[in-house]
């Protein structure tokens, strides 16, 4: 039983033939083994890194009335800001505030949605804070950064599993993907910062400030405590991985305990292909089993991201549903 996560290094691609092949056998089995690493080397500049948590620490202690003037709940997107107590895993209450932030895209009208799936509505603006501007410009640089080192790791994983480099990038032309700006404020009752579940896309490339303790991964039917590496991102992949492997890579369980002091930003990057995308089935080597993609009837696995998406957002943001996705419960 590990008792941290693996340590991979990305600038290992770029050290030679023989340091990259290291790599993608390192990488193919810390996510065949735990479905989590810390990645190092990866360039993102300090100065970048700053200027995410002061911003992101700006917009929190921003006035409430700043917050709510963008609150998801005015976006059938799911764009905007969750008022702490907002959002769920499975039912219960996540003690946490954050604003997602999705591709800016333009809204369909009805007409326009007419004989498309339900998914189609998730496209559309997002909600910046008129009072901190310098949001949206930090976050743009910071997703293509993040952009380019997912990219570079879905061609590692293509070639540790015998396929070639680019046997991801058709569904990944417009990757719909999601940033998540998140504090965690501090609890006196509740332990559930966020509730235990497996992410619904592909990869998520996960920033934690420095210092602070709290997500925990599941493996082997115990915790391991992820804290944060000076440098380094926590690494995991979504259902979609998994199902794209046929189970030979695994989403994995996790979650984040409520800070008991003071409070914790963290800054996720959800990497997902295309709405209307289905993942390759990667053909695996032989020697490498594949036990077939995990079948909870709780959680059932969507061959399509659009409706994966969909699934989760339902699910953890219950207000938005009944706002703008009444017709879906109903039918």
């Amino acid at each position: 039983m590990p008792e941290s996560l693996p340590v991979l290094d990305l600038s290992q691609l770029d050290a030679g033939p023989e340091a990259a092949a290291s790599f993608r056998d390192d990488l193919r089995r810390a996510t065949h083994e735990v479905g989590f690493f810390y990645l190092t080397g990866t360039g993102i500049p300090p100065a970048l890194e700053e200027r995410m948590l002061s911003t992101s620490r700006a917009f929190f202690n921003l006035p409430e009335e700043d917050k709510v003037e963008i609150e998801n709940t005015h976006s059938p997107h799911f764009r905007g800001y969750t008022r702490l107590g907002g959002e769920r895993t499975l039912g219960a209450i996540d003690w946490r505030e954050q604003i997602d932030i999705c591709p800016e895209g333009r809204a369909l009208t009805a007409e326009e949605r007419e004989g498309k799936p339900p998914f189609a509505r998730l496209v559309g603006p997002n909600q910046w804070p008129v009072a901190l501007p310098a949001l949206r410009s930090v976050v743009e640089e910071w997703t293509a950064f993040l952009t380019s080192v997912a990219h570079k790791l879905l061609s590692a994983w293509a070639e540790a599993l015998g396929e070639k480099a680019d046997f991801f990038d058709a569904s990944f032309g417009e990757p719909f993907t999601l940033l998540k700006i998140i504090r965690y404020p501090q609890s006196e009752g509740t332990d559930q910062g966020v509730g235990s579940h497996k992410d619904a896309g592909v990869l998520t490339l996960l920033w934690i400030e420095e210092g602070k303790a709290g997500l925990q991964v599941e493996h082997g039917g115990t915790w391991i405590d992820a804290p944060p590496v000076q440098g380094a991102l926590v690494v995991n992949i979504g259902e979609m991985l998994e199902y794209a492997t046929q189970g030979y890579l695994k989403a994995t369980t996790h979650r984040v305990l409520a800070p008991r002091d003071g409070d914790r930003v963290s800054i996720p990057f959800f990497f997902n292909p295309a709405l209307d995308a289905r993942l390759p089935l990667v053909r695996m080597p032989a020697g490498l089993v594949a036990p077939g993609v995990s079948q909870d009837p709780r959680n059932p696995i969507h061959s399509l991201y659009g409706e994966n998406c969909l699934k989760s957002r339902l699910r953890a943001h219950p207000n938005v549903a009944e706002a703008h996705y009444a017709d879906l419960a109903a039918s």
